[in-house]
């Protein structure tokens, strides 16, 4: 049995990928810290979807389930705080967090998502989440025949209003400025009807998150019940890359077929390593590391 401070496994984030590799982990009787700060990126989500047996529940209702099941497992630790820093030591790693608690382990998952970065558009993070969202699988059915704004240019909006197209015959590419599509995409925007707006947008008029209106620099306005947004984002945790985990070129950390990250020890999921953000994928990517981490120590204590 570990102490309180050093363990086989430290899990840093504690949503749906970080639980479910701590699931894995405690069923196979691993010494298992989960470290979390209680603020996953899809909080102002009311609904989650295109998840089996929990199609439509709340996000943080899901969560609360999974990790009184997990904690089921005596093996099994959650601590509430925010990790700040790691480092390699001697047989593992040690993680600090905010207050100044050290704790050990062999083996490190981050299961900390990404950070999404907000526009500088009045209104649009009050939306982001419940009416400003950002994928047709988790939130399309549910504003299926609404009129339909795509926040984005390029191949990226050409990407978004090919599948939305199937959901609304109401859609606008909302480029805030000139727009970026060849001969072929505008031919095929064209064909479907798909609107293309180039003005700028300067403000979102809502109604506790709800979208009413899309107001533009020349202070016009286009009525929506959805806009799809594709924003940047930034890592939420600055330690793989301090501990030295590449990144990809999309800023993905960089995990292969089963999410091990480049150094030695560390693995990663959930949404801070692939493009396929949902709680499902989450699920599925901790489920698998959490079996990878256990058969990496089984390999070198058997």
């Amino acid at each position: 049995m570990t102490d309180n401070h050093n363990f086989d496994v430290i899990i840093i984030g504690g949503s749906y990928a970080g639980l479910s590799a701590a699931m894995a982990l405690g069923r196979s009787l691993r010494n298992v810290l989960i470290i979390d700060s209680g603020l996953p990126c899809n909080r102002q989500t009311p609904h989650s979807h295109n998840f089996i047996t929990q199609d439509g529940e709340k996000p943080g209702t899901i969560a609360a389930k999974a990790k009184a099941q997990v904690l089921n497992y005596n093996t099994v630790k959650f601590h509430t705080g925010l990790a700040v820093s790691g480092e390699k030591i001697e047989n593992g790693f040690e993680i600090t967090t905010q207050k100044g608690e050290a704790f050990k382990a062999k083996k490190l998952i981050f299961a900390t998502g990404i950070k999404d970065i907000m526009p500088s558009i009045k209104g649009f993070s009050e939306c982001w989440g419940i009416s400003a969202i950002h994928c047709p699988y988790c939130h399309g059915y549910e504003f299926r025949n609404q009129k339909t704004g795509i926040m984005a240019n390029g191949e990226k909006a050409f990407h978004i209003a090919s599948l939305v197209n199937n959901l609304t015959n109401s859609v606008t590419v909302l480029t805030s400025g000139k727009a970026d599509f060849n001969a072929e995409q505008l031919a095929k925007l064209n064909k479907h009807n798909i609107k293309v707006a180039e003005t700028e947008i300067t403000e979102i008029e809502h109604e506790n998150g709800h979208i009413k209106n899309v107001v533009f620099s020349d202070g016009n306005k286009l009525d929506f019940t959805a806009v799809y947004a594709a924003v940047p984002f930034t890592q939420h945790s600055d330690i793989p890359v301090s501990l030295g985990c590449e990144l990809t070129e999309q800023g993905y950390i960089r995990v292969n077929n089963f999410q091990k990250t480049t150094l030695e020890g560390v693995f990663a999921c959930g949404d801070n390593t692939a493009m396929m953000r949902s709680v499902a994928n989450a699920v599925y990517s901790g489920n698998l590391t959490g079996a990878m981490v256990n058969k990496e120590l089984t390999d070198e204590q058997f």
